[in-house]
């Protein structure tokens, strides 16, 4: 399914950081687990998907503004101190060095200020012309899974070499929900991991129920204004009724942004190292030579 593929890079380098020991480290001792990971990870892509373009998503901002301001919770449990999101010590001086390599190899390594990656790829999304490869470990990105594109999630939630393809019907499988339906669903149950309370008392039963019911939360919402009884139990009701003031903000923390301002970059797929010698070096200093090769020799035409 060649077009482009659109990768959630920190849940990717945070997958190789928990997966590879690490005890993989560069000659001076210093870990560089996730970077070789990260490595072999799009190496293996590339191999097995043949994308035509291709762009490494990054957290420009990880909590952004305009989601706090929406609901103070948010990731507020991920907080270290100030702003800084609570990452390894270890995992924290490869991320830059993440950055370089995919610089220099030449692969489009893009984050907008004020945004988090997932609305980087939301953005790519909405503006791709064709075929589209979400690689990512979150589900909150299954709302951008769309058949008619396609657009379809390689979730790694069992690894890299073996993806589990999200496409309308697996998530109508996995939660008993219409295929474009993911974030009003997520809405209305919460995701305690990102400290989105849900509506209270509505699980995943109740929100798969309501959702398929009406189609989408404002259908609902228009119910029970309109005094809509009919496969509307008044318990739920009730429990959305309460749930008017969260509710009203949530959608805006829930769903990925359509129009984040992404800069004018290639994103082509790169058949050689942008930056030859940069990349020599990063490779002696942190010991990626074996790694690179792998990628190097997927890339090459």
């Amino acid at each position: 399914m060649p077009g482009l593929m659109l990768l959630d890079t920190p849940s990717l380098y945070f997958r190789a950081f928990y997966g590879i020991p690490e005890s993989m480290t560069a000659p001076d001792g210093m870990p560089v687990n996730a970077v070789r990971g990260l490595i072999d990870m799009i190496a293996t892509l590339v191999r097995g998907h043949s994308p035509d373009e291709i762009v490494a998503c990054m957290d420009a901002d990880w909590r952004p503004a305009f989601r706090v301001a929406a609901i103070p919770s948010y990731k507020a449990h991920r907080v270290a101190t100030g702003h800084q999101e609570e990452v390894p010590d270890t995992l924290v001086p490869q991320v830059p060095v993440i950055e370089q390599v995919l610089d220099a190899v030449g692969i489009a390594r893009v984050g907008v200020p004020g945004y988090e990656a997932d609305d980087v790829i939301g953005t790519y999304t909405a503006r791709a012309a064709g075929e589209v490869e979400i690689v990512t470990g979150d589900r909150d990105l299954f709302q951008l899974v769309n058949d008619d594109q396609p657009c379809r999630v390689l979730y790694t939630i069992k690894g890299i070499r073996n993806l589990q393809v999200i496409d309308e019907a697996e998530v109508s499988a996995k939660y008993g929900i219409p295929g474009r339906a993911y974030a009003d669903f997520a809405t209305l149950r919460g995701d305690p991991s990102d400290g989105l309370p849900g509506v209270p008392g509505v699980g995943d039963k109740t929100a798969a129920a309501l959702v398929t019911r009406f189609g989408s939360l404002d259908a609902m919402l228009k119910a029970i204004d309109e005094g809509v009884t009919d496969g509307f139990p008044a318990g739920s009701r009730l429990k959305l009724g309460k749930a008017r003031d969260y509710l009203a903000v949530a959608p805006a923390v829930v769903k990925v942004a359509h129009d984040a301002p992404l800069p004018e970059v290639s994103i082509a797929r790169p058949s050689a190292p942008r930056d030859p010698e940069r990349l020599v070096a990063l490779a002696d200093r942190y010991g990626l030579d074996n790694p690179l090769n792998r990628l190097l020799a997927t890339l090459a035409p």
